[in-house]
């Protein structure tokens, strides 16, 4: 018998994953929960793949990429990707990592 019992359903067996979450606020000082779900470093730049925790099963099932960069003071934020063929790029990577 192991040192550590648990119930069928805790959550923290072995093909458990355990993710960061972070807390963004918008233009409009409002506060959106997001869980942290991959960082992909790719062609010198670094990108968060987010997934928003919501009770709105629709919005749930979106993750978003963010572009990691510096404000005007240096200190680091995470960017909309504008450019369309970044966004691509960085969407293949993630799809990539994600059907390893």
């Amino acid at each position: 018998m192991s040192d550590h019992e648990h119930d069928n359903d805790c959550g923290c067996g072995p093909d458990e994953e355990e993710f960061d979450t972070v807390v963004l606020t918008d233009e409009n000082g409002e506060e959106h929960e997001f869980v942290h779900l991959e960082t992909i470093e790719l062609d010198e730049s670094t990108y968060f793949v987010l997934m928003p925790v919501s009770e709105d099963e629709e919005e749930a099932d979106e993750a978003i990429i963010l572009k990691l960069g510096k404000d005007e003071d240096g200190n680091e934020i995470l960017l909309d990707i504008e450019d369309d063929a970044e966004w691509e790029k960085v969407a293949d990577a993630w799809e990539t990592l994600a059907d390893e």
